[in-house]
């Protein structure tokens, strides 16, 4: 099912593609699955795909992202594939000074978290504001509803800082740092890292990242095995783009 639903997204996607202005396919995979420093396939690796359309010179895009997970089930819900539906608008405010503005919604379908006691449904949205200078950009996207199947967790939000700068021959160093708010849950609210380096290989590109969290343990154990979410790794991403 779950590599199912990622296959026919690529599917419909390519048979569009060469009526579309600025549109591309994307696949990858990842050793892990992490969002925000943390594992959403219980430290295992994961398939993942997506298609974007980017019209030009409206600034206006679209796409679509998929990936395996675990952590709905592992909660006791049920699901394996996370969906990813946005868009927005880019362009410049002065020169240099790039924006994005837009909206995303995380689908996780027939999540059923709802009906497990102690959580919401795991569907949320989120817009989000962006500005960017040369290789550097400043992000925060905040939460429309609850997040990710907390209780009462309206308007949290996530601030990030990232550098993704090139080093020559096709390496880009890629930095990045965040922090997550979970409105009504301080014990859930923590920072993240990622410190790592991609490289164009021509058939694909390779990323290799050092990630991690000072995230609480208990709040963030897998409930299938205990083993914490946001601990520090290695991760290994595989992924083109079309």
């Amino acid at each position: 099912m779950k590599i199912a639903i990622l296959a026919a997204l690529l599917s419909v996607s390519a048979q569009t593609a060469s009526a579309a202005t600025g549109f591309s396919l994307n696949t990858a995979l990842a050793s892990d699955y992490r969002y925000r420093g943390m594992s959403q396939t219980r430290l295992q690796p994961a398939l993942q795909g997506g298609a974007d359309l980017a019209p030009t010179p409206s600034g206006w895009y679209a796409g679509a992202w998929a990936s395996t997970i675990t952590w709905i089930r592992d909660a006791g819900g049920d699901g394996k594939v996370e969906l990813d539906i946005y868009g927005g608008k880019r362009g410049e405010l002065a020169p240099g000074i790039a924006y994005d503005a837009g909206m995303l919604t995380y689908v996780y379908p027939s999540n059923k978290l709802g009906h497990v006691a102690g959580f919401a449904n795991a569907n949320t949205t989120e817009a989000h504001g962006q500005l960017a200078y040369g290789a550097a950009l400043i992000k925060y996207s905040h939460a429309l509803g609850n997040l990710f199947g907390y209780l009462d967790s309206k308007r949290s939000g996530y601030l990030e800082l990232a550098a993704n700068p090139g080093l020559g021959k096709g390496f880009v160093l890629n930095l990045h740092a965040g922090r997550q708010r979970v409105a009504h849950h301080s014990a859930a609210s923590y920072t993240d890292y990622k410190i790592g380096i991609t490289r164009e290989f021509g058939v694909a590109n390779v990323a290799l990242a050092a990630i991690g969290t000072d995230a609480g343990k208990a709040a963030y154990a897998s409930p299938a095995n205990g083993k914490f979410l946001g601990k520090r790794a290695l991760l290994l991403t595989v992924s083109k783009t079309f």
